[in-house]
């Protein structure tokens, strides 16, 4: 086995398209898009590559795809070390990833393989960026669509960097963008922030979203909300301000309150008993400081782990295919080259 770091020094093709698909979990996915995936990018006027990024998968789909491998030179798969994150192992595949024009897209076949020519020729026109917005979002439920709806209206609110709504990852870049994109070396990587950051020529088209395919999303209600926050506190100071303007809110009403109470005191002769409401305000603002405090928390929690430098990602090896064609018979292990991090 070869011990290399390999993303560095990658050759880059200016005939090449890379399609990046980091997935977790999804065995019963992956035959389902190769099925969709392979006869489009077949079809294009252009050498292309897949290149799949395993976020510690446990449920068979590495071995599937190394078994793919065995029989399709044009996949590779990146494997993390453990599961990262949808945001790292997207870094890492378009770390990997080769060509001149890099596409990604999910797994779960939400964002329609049949769209991939189009967005080619998009691309070829001379954008830097072919941004993907959605039209409709079919299979998911009423709150899901509402809420999605708001937060990127909340954000662009927030953001100085306008963020394009209704938009994912399901993008084609550029070399030049992506490069822009990698020179980011943050380590709380909001990536749909991270797009709209770098900015470049965009161009953007609008496609309705299908339902899932096959399996369960990984993505509950918490997991949502803490992405939302995460590209809040990433791309905004405004969530700073918002508490700062509440306490000023809090502590003018209670200034008014009081004073209203000392009036009645000693003006009007009312003596206030009030000891449920006084449990009431002193509950309200003592709620007020600890979310003032969260906030500030987890800006000082981001701060924190940038120092620390850590790598964004680890990799376990990269699977791919070198048999050379009209070589003599090799088994398969032979053929396949696990490329370890050294």
């Amino acid at each position: 086995m070869n011990k290399v770091h390999p993303h560095p020094h990658l050759a880059r093709s200016k005939s090449l398209l890379s399609i990046v698909i980091p997935f977790f979990n999804e065995r019963a996915m992956l035959p389902l898009l190769l099925e969709r995936l392979l006869p489009v990018v077949s079809n294009l006027e252009m050498s292309w590559e897949l290149v799949f990024v395993d976020d510690g998968s446990d449920d068979g789909s590495a071995e599937f795809l190394i078994d793919t491998i065995r029989r399709e030179k044009r996949i590779r798969l990146v494997r993390l070390s453990r599961n990262f994150g949808k945001e790292a192992a997207l870094t890492a595949g378009l770390e990997h990833a080769r060509g001149e024009g890099v596409l990604i897209m999910d797994a779960d076949l939400q964002d329609p393989p049949e769209l991939v020519p189009d967005m080619v020729a998009r691309w070829r026109e001379g954008v830097d960026v072919v941004l993907m917005q959605r039209r409709s979002r079919r299979g998911e439920g009423w709150f899901k669509r509402f809420s999605a709806y708001m937060f990127y209206r909340l954000l662009n609110r927030a953001c100085r960097s306008p963020i394009p709504v209704d938009t994912g990852d399901f993008r084609l870049m550029s070399r030049r963008a992506v490069n822009a994109l990698l020179s980011l070396n943050e380590r709380n990587r909001y990536m749909k922030g991270l797009f709209a950051w770098v900015g470049m020529p965009t161009v953007v088209v609008p496609y309705d979203r299908e339902p899932r395919a096959a399996g369960t999303t990984k993505w509950d209600f918490l997991g949502l909300l803490g992405l939302a926050l995460e590209g809040l506190t990433s791309f905004s100071a405004a969530p700073l301000r918002w508490a700062t303007a509440t306490g000023l809110i809090a502590a003018t009403l209670g200034a008014v309150f009081g004073l209203w109470i000392v009036v009645k005191a000693t003006i009007l002769g009312d003596i206030t008993s009030g000891y449920p409401s006084l449990v009431a305000i002193i509950t309200f603002l003592g709620g007020i400081q600890l979310l003032g405090i969260g906030i500030v928390g987890e800006y000082v929690g981001k701060t924190y782990v940038e120092s620390k430098q850590r790598p964004i990602y680890l990799t376990r090896d990269i699977i791919e295919n070198t048999a050379v064609a009209g070589s003599s018979q090799r088994t398969r292990r032979e053929e396949l080259q696990y490329v370890e991090l050294g």
